[in-house]
């Protein structure tokens, strides 16, 4: 019981330390903000926007191999 309290906390401060992956996702809510605001302001650019949301979104599920995305 002890050694796996342990390793639990050991795990959870290296979880806590890892932060390589805040970055990407800083970026993406950025262009996401970027793309709604100027869906916004730009309604004829819009259509091109979602255009490309759509083929983002579907590498994304093609890349994790789920069906049903």
């Amino acid at each position: 019981m002890k050694n796996v309290l342990l390793k639990t906390f050991i795990t959870l401060g290296n979880v806590r330390r890892d932060r390589k992956g805040q970055d990407l996702i800083e970026y993406a809510l950025m262009a996401g903000f970027v793309a709604v605001s100027a869906g916004a302001i730009m309604p004829s650019v819009a259509g091109s926007i979602s255009k490309i949301f759509s083929s983002v979104a579907s590498v994304t599920c093609a890349a994790t191999g789920q069906s049903g995305c």
